[in-house]
């Protein structure tokens, strides 16, 4: 089996590349912005590039994929507002090459990294992929429009997926990345200075899934066969207040540290979680890791890549 898998070199595509490179041969394209090479399974044909470059995509050299998992793209909404233009080209303008690819090159599927962020705010209860979407970021709307363009594909024969990633942490996270990923960004400033500066209410709440139960899901769509489009959320189904995460920071940490309160970025959510129903009953997927303990385990990670 062929699979592409862009953004291999980042924290989830590397992930996703390593387990499928058990029984498929994979090739990335990734420009390494926030990745490293130094993820990259053994064995991955990598191209370094854009993917919304056609200089990058002829680099292919119209090469038949029987999956094309596109990971890559930038992924933070606040980035998004610094720079709508590149946000549209990395993720919605990369979105419609590749699968123009996938159609021209008898691809029989195409797997498609959306987020949680489409859904925006208004949601009282668990989403599903039903829920209304009202997206407050240049980022949520650009991957509406990716989610668009894979539902049209469908039309035309190609099998998509889109997997709504709620919010992902692990080890092997950027700790470098001050824009993405709350809990990374978190235990990189008590790291770095001791101290965490939040930005926007501790009322918030998000739901939080570990990169393991991740990396699962996208293995599930390998054997998924379904015509048509597909969407599913990729969460855990449970909520967490800001303050109960930073509590169970100081837990971890063993000592206390200083938290200031500051004013919430362009297009922050005030907090969204998944209804998982469909992918548990269609994907057989579920996933297994307590956010308790999975978020002692990333920190432990964490202080201890500081520390050597």
């Amino acid at each position: 089996m062929n699979i592409l898998v862009t953004g291999a070199c980042g924290f989830i595509g590397s992930k996703v590349a390593n387990s499928l490179s058990d029984f498929a041969e994979i090739t990335t394209i990734d420009n390494c912005t926030t990745g490293s090479i130094s993820n990259l399974p053994t064995n991955t044909i990598f191209i370094e590039g854009d993917c919304q470059s056609s200089i990058t995509i002829e680099k292919l050299e119209d090469k038949e994929f029987d999956i094309i998992m596109h990971i890559a793209g930038q992924s933070s909404g606040e980035i998004s507002f610094e720079d709508p233009i590149y946000d549209l080209q990395t993720n919605t303008q990369s979105t419609l090459m590749l699968l123009d690819y996938a159609l021209k090159h008898r691809c029989r599927k195409f797997v498609f990294a959306s987020t949680m962020s489409v859904y925006g705010d208004g949601h009282t209860d668990a989403v599903s992929e039903q829920s209304e979407l009202n997206p407050k970021s240049f980022y949520a709307i650009g991957k509406i429009a990716s989610e668009n363009y894979l539902k049209l594909y469908a039309s035309y024969g190609l099998q998509t997926t889109s997997l709504r990633l709620f919010n992902v942490y692990g080890p092997g996270q950027n700790l470098e990345n001050m824009k993405q990923g709350m809990l990374s960004i978190y235990l990189s400033q008590l790291i770095k200075s001791g101290k965490i500066v939040v930005k926007g209410s501790p009322n918030r709440f998000r739901d939080f899934i570990h990169v393991k139960d991740v990396v699962n899901a996208f293995k599930r769509i390998v054997s998924y066969d379904e015509n048509g489009y597909s969407c599913f959320n990729i969460g855990t189904g449970r909520s967490w207040m800001i303050q109960d995460v930073l509590d169970m920071l100081k837990d971890i940490y063993g000592k206390e540290f200083p938290i200031k309160y500051v004013d919430k970025t362009p297009g922050d959510m005030e907090g969204v979680f998944a209804n998982i129903t469909k992918a548990v009953s269609l994907l057989n997927w579920q996933p297994y890791i307590e956010f308790k303990d999975g978020f002692a385990n990333f920190v432990s990670w964490g202080l201890d890549k500081n520390v050597h």
